[in-house]
């Protein structure tokens, strides 16, 4: 466990702080189309790299490092007319450990429906009490306030709340419009069944995990003694088990392993395992995350 997280002697953040505002990269893939007017794809590349990174979203003014480190990765496969794109959007956020050089990730989000309308060198606004007419900015805005609500929820009990209320109002001011990817009726994986789950309570125990994995285990294994630091992460993916029967069409306990499941496999790969079940917690593991079995789970001693 020693090689997972290297003592830093410098400090990213004190023990209570929060890290509310964004340090966005954005990119935009076009290679799945012909032509060669590529233009608007680089304006629309840095367009929204600076709305994401010059929007004030909590009111808070940081600095870098105290930013939130996130990834936007937008791949077109579709264009119809000049203004009109389809395609995905990769969603990836991470936060420092505390006492640590170590980044953990915080989401990691594959959404596979998504277009959008964009005029080249168009202002980007966003208005949270109505949709915009073009989905753009309310896609990105709805995984902003997402992004927000999960670090929140990484450092205080339900301490993103505001935040995930502020995206459940984009995916309500969405619903019924012309694009897809917001609806219950689009699938179980979309924006709304997103938010909409984790903001039920049924997913307290999830988020209670969340933030108990964070800040009792994580942000104290830079100890020596890694063991509390251990049983503690141990002890907040048992209260998983609550999702055993029914996590398949659990859109947010997804995120959460799918998000999680390598750098919790590290963190009991290494070191010692003194008074950890491991043998429920592979269990779980192999229940949870079936096609990892043999790669992960079975690997566990």
């Amino acid at each position: 466990m020693k090689k997972f997280f290297t003592i830093s002697a410098f400090l990213f953040f004190t023990q209570f702080a929060f890290s509310q505002e964004l340090l966005a990269n954005v990119m935009i893939n076009y290679q799945q189309l012909g032509g060669s007017n590529i233009q608007v794809y680089k304006t629309l590349e840095k367009n929204l790299r600076d709305f994401i990174n010059n929007t004030s979203w909590t009111g808070k003014r940081l600095q870098n490092f105290e930013k939130i480190k996130c990834n936007f990765a937008i791949v077109i496969s579709e264009r119809n007319g000049s203004n009109n794109f389809s395609g995905s959007l990769v969603v990836q956020a991470n936060r420092p450990v505390f006492n640590s050089t170590y980044e953990t990730p915080l989401i990691n989000i594959n959404d596979t429906n998504f277009s959008f309308e964009y005029a080249e060198n168009e202002n980007l606004i966003f208005n949270e009490r109505q949709f915009s007419g073009k989905n753009l900015t309310d896609v990105i805005c709805f995984y902003v306030y997402v992004i927000l609500g999960y670090d929140g929820d990484s450092f205080k009990s339900k301490g993103g709340q505001q935040w995930f209320e502020k995206a459940q109002k984009i995916s309500q001011n969405a619903q019924n419009q012309k694009y897809g990817g917001w609806s219950l009726v689009d699938g179980t994986k979309t924006r709304g069944a997103l938010i909409d789950n984790m903001m039920k309570p049924e997913q307290n125990t999830l988020r209670t995990t969340f933030y108990t994995y964070h800040r009792n285990g994580l942000d104290n294994l830079s100890k020596a003694d890694q063991s509390s630091a251990k049983r503690a992460i141990a002890d907040a993916l048992l209260q998983m088990r609550y999702y055993e029967n029914n996590f398949q069409m659990n859109y947010p306990v997804n995120i959460f392993i799918d998000t999680k499941k390598n750098e919790i496999f590290d963190i009991f790969n290494n070191g010692i395992n003194a008074g950890i079940n491991i043998s429920d917690l592979k269990n779980l593991f192999i229940t949870l995350s079936p096609k990892d079995t043999d790669s992960k789970w079975n690997k566990w001693k």
